[in-house]
């Protein structure tokens, strides 16, 4: 067992207040430059950030403002070798409001920072919501992704044949583009959840 992904903080609206407002750097910046020496101490390869919720800029603006914000943090996470992990989350359903919601937007903005320790947390239940078309959006962006989640569709349970996406060829794909990360199982069992694990693992044995 290892810890494929650390949090830079605990704190009410982690989601919310994103890199989108500029209003929100200090604080962010603050948490990251504590927790990256501190994750590469511990051997933690990727710290998650968010892109934050919409709060009435236009979506140029607030793409500009994550790229000037992840820019400044890309330096010490560079030196420390720790990944830098900005997620995409679906807005339709688990995350209203929320701005990283399509995979367009998340590469635009690590293209922008240009940096191998900036890239996306790549959650496969929310872009199947989004936006489906799941492995062909993971072929022609991997350059930009650094870590996977899952869940079934629908309800973020199990990943077996009770959901709508199947999986297998999901992790087939992931496994040929040459993907050198993790992929962390995030979902919500309704059954035995060391079942769920085992069929999990298996799905992704490829």
């Amino acid at each position: 067992m290892t810890c494929s992904m650390g949090y830079a903080s605990h704190r009410q609206a982690f989601i919310q207040n994103g890199f989108n407002d500029p209003a929100n750097h200090p604080m962010l910046l603050a948490e990251l430059e504590a927790a990256i020496p501190q994750a590469a101490q511990a051997g933690v390869p990727n710290l998650i950030a968010m892109f934050g919720n919409r709060h009435g800029a236009s979506p140029s603006d607030d793409m500009a403002s994550c790229v000037t914000g992840l820019l400044k943090i890309a330096p010490l996470a560079e030196k420390h070798g720790v990944t830098i992990c900005v997620e995409l989350l679906n807005s339709r359903i688990d995350h209203v409001g929320y701005e990283g919601d399509h995979t367009a937007f998340g590469v635009d903005v690590v293209q922008a920072v240009r940096s191998l320790r900036v890239k996306l947390l790549y959650d496969i239940y929310h872009m199947q919501i989004m936006e489906g078309d799941v492995i062909r959006t993971i072929r022609n962006n991997m350059p930009w992704i650094a870590h996977f989640h899952t869940g079934g569709i629908p309800g973020r349970h199990e990943i077996n044949s009770s959901q709508e996406l199947n999986y297998r060829p999901v992790a087939q794909a992931i496994a040929d583009a040459g993907f050198p990360g993790f992929v962390a199982h995030e979902f919500v069992p309704v059954g035995d959840p060391f079942t769920a694990f085992k069929d999990a693992y298996r799905i992704f044995d490829v």
